[in-house]
């Protein structure tokens, strides 16, 4: 069941936004080679709390880090660990904060050092894929228009989706209905309408989108070892232009 937000849960989830994407913000800085990212787990959990808020994904069906970290060809739900990145590595960072019993939930991919311009084409291609899906985030498109919209993008440059994979509504859980897939399906979705709050996050592929999962039952790597990002953002649906719940108006974008 799709739950459409009332006006004060709704101001929840702005601030739960507000503190998820200050948090990226914290973790961006201390992003560089010889880090760890049990390092930059920790610097997550601590800004977090010390806002008042809990992070929404330690302890989530045994998930053991306040943030998924995932290095390179680990596309999605790394565990956070104490090998140091490397100049050339890119990680994405995962993270929701919880407010009130309210989430937010982002993802953005953070180049460590310098990186090759293959690697960066994929960051930018898959961060511009979201504002692609943007634009049908609206009150009457449906879930399929966000997912053509990214895999049309995605693929006419050269990478691939992931599949098995998506995006959701996000609420009091941190995963609501619906789905909301970054791939065209047989299935139409639901219509937008004002008061739904979702999380578009393309998980992209440099190579193929075939993928397994590691022995620890939660990251997904990519088969060929090629590099893959990850973008997201919670979005309000409105009955105008959707609110970026994790990127608040008027603050710098997190890269």
């Amino acid at each position: 069941m799709v739950i459409i937000k009332s006006k004060s849960e709704i101001e929840k989830m702005k601030e739960a936004g507000r503190i998820t994407y200050e948090t990226l913000k914290e973790v961006s800085k201390a992003v560089k080679p010889g880090v760890t990212t049990m390092e930059l787990d920790k610097i997550a959990e601590d800004y977090i709390r010390s806002r008042g808020c809990t992070g929404s994904f330690k302890g989530y069906g045994g998930f053991p880090g306040t943030v998924c970290a995932s290095v390179n060809d680990t596309i999605i739900h790394g565990f956070p660990d104490n090998v140091p990145l490397k100049d050339g590595d890119i990680v994405s960072i995962d993270v929701g904060a919880c407010f009130e019993g309210y989430h937010g939930d982002a993802c953005r991919t953070f180049k460590v050092g310098k990186v090759d311009s293959e690697t960066e084409r994929l960051i930018q291609v898959t961060r511009q894929s979201f504002f692609e899906a943007l634009k049908f985030a609206r009150d009457g498109y449906r879930i399929s228009d966000i997912s053509r919209a990214v895999q049309t993008y995605v693929e006419a440059n050269g990478f691939s989706v992931l599949r098995g994979y998506c995006g959701h509504g996000v609420g009091a859980d941190l995963h609501e209905d619906p789905e909301v897939p970054n791939y065209v399906t047989k299935s139409r979705g639901i219509r937008l309408r004002p008061g739904m709050v979702i999380a578009v996050e393309p998980m992209i592929c440099g190579g193929s989108e075939d993928v397994y999962v590691a022995d620890n039952e939660w990251a997904v790597i990519t088969r060929d070892g090629k590099n893959t990002a990850h973008y997201e953002n919670t979005i309000l649906i409105t009955a105008g232009d959707p609110v970026l719940l994790t990127l608040p108006d008027g603050f710098p974008e997190v890269e």
